[in-house]
């Protein structure tokens, strides 16, 4: 059983009300069972929604009380995305989940790289709040870009 951020198999859950589906992860998942998520939705946020980023540290330090997440508008959405990692890892606990595929750059589920919390495309290397989680939970965490021949 694999955990997959929704997106990425073609769910339209994106900030924008899109999707990044990725057809080479859908040739690896083919035969799997695949649990599809969007922690965002699971913490309460509306799709679309105003794209967020991490400000003022990192996601340990938001998980810590350190940090926040904030959106384009300026609005915090710090509970949110805490509540939609917490409903995630909980899934994986429950369901015995060990691996994820989590979508690169999202300061849900970034996955080596995050933006930087400028709102100005500024890639970071860094974790978004989910992921973090999940590493800390020892399930084994890939970004879509590792079936690209990446990562």
């Amino acid at each position: 059983m694999i955990l997959v951020s929704a997106c990425l198999i073609g769910v339209d859950c994106k900030y924008n009300g899109g999707n990044n589906k990725n057809d080479k992860l859908m040739e690896y998942l083919k035969d799997k069972m695949v649990i599809p998520v969007c922690p965002e939705q699971l913490g309460g946020l509306c799709t679309p929604r105003i794209p967020a980023e991490i400000v003022g540290g990192s996601a340990e330090d938001v998980i810590d009380g350190k940090a926040k997440v904030i959106n384009k508008e300026n609005q915090d959405v710090t509970e949110e995305f805490l509540k939609g990692a917490y409903e995630t890892l909980k899934i994986c606990r429950t369901l015995g989940i060990k691996k994820a595929v989590l979508k690169e750059k999202s300061p849900s589920c970034g996955t080596n790289q995050v933006y930087d919390g400028s709102f100005k495309s500024k890639i970071i290397d860094g974790y978004g709040i989910t992921a973090v989680l999940l590493i800390k939970d020892g399930i084994d965490l890939k970004s879509e870009k590792y079936f690209e021949g990446g990562e």
